[in-house]
């Protein structure tokens, strides 16, 4: 018998700029300031969830005439939200409480982390950059990666940013995601 132990998992990695487009840094706690460690610059890296519609958009992708859109450099966005509660984000469809627009994937994605053949070729990236004044929320702490930009649109991952991320209307913010797609 063969058995296959194929897995999707995903990383997500949050930058916040300030308006020069410099990483911004967290001011030091008491501790951290009385210990002399360096202010902590505004990355975060955290797992995803492929999404109970995201497991059906990749099957879908897999049969020949595919029903769904796929997220891709014409239907793909993310959307932020201040909604996180943890509870089943294998169910969500979206984020649990939007803030702002969803927000079109950048030009020169989704795009492989590496050419076919090559190590890397089952990594997807995707990348969304929210301009300064696209956001003006605190308490961002949640992101969806989505096939389309209406209530219609199917939810392929699920995030948790944190810790959040208070985002001001000079700032922007980058999400970029990395989808792995690997069978053993």
């Amino acid at each position: 018998m063969i058995s296959s132990k194929g897995k999707v998992r995903g990383l997500v990695t949050v930058t916040v700029r300030d308006c020069n487009g410099n990483v911004k840094y967290f001011k030091n706690g008491f501790w951290r300031s009385l210990l002399r460690l360096k202010e902590r610059p505004m990355i975060f890296k955290h797992h995803n969830t492929i999404t109970s519609q995201g497991d059906g958009l990749i099957a879908d992708l897999l049969v020949s005439n595919p029903t769904q859109n796929k997220v891709d450099s014409t239907n793909g966005y993310m959307r932020v939200g201040t909604g996180w509660t943890g509870s089943t984000p294998k169910n969500n469809t979206g984020v649990n409480t939007p803030t702002g627009s969803f927000k079109k994937l950048d030009s020169t994605f989704p795009k492989t982390q590496a050419a076919f053949g090559s190590s890397g070729q089952n990594v997807v990236l995707y990348r969304t950059s929210f301009a300064a004044g696209d956001l003006n929320a605190n308490g961002i702490n949640e992101v969806a990666l989505m096939n389309g930009n209406t209530a219609a649109a199917k939810c392929l991952a699920y995030a948790q940013i944190t810790p959040a991320v208070n985002v001001t209307s000079a700032d922007s913010l980058q999400i970029d995601w990395q989808i792995t797609v690997s069978g053993s």
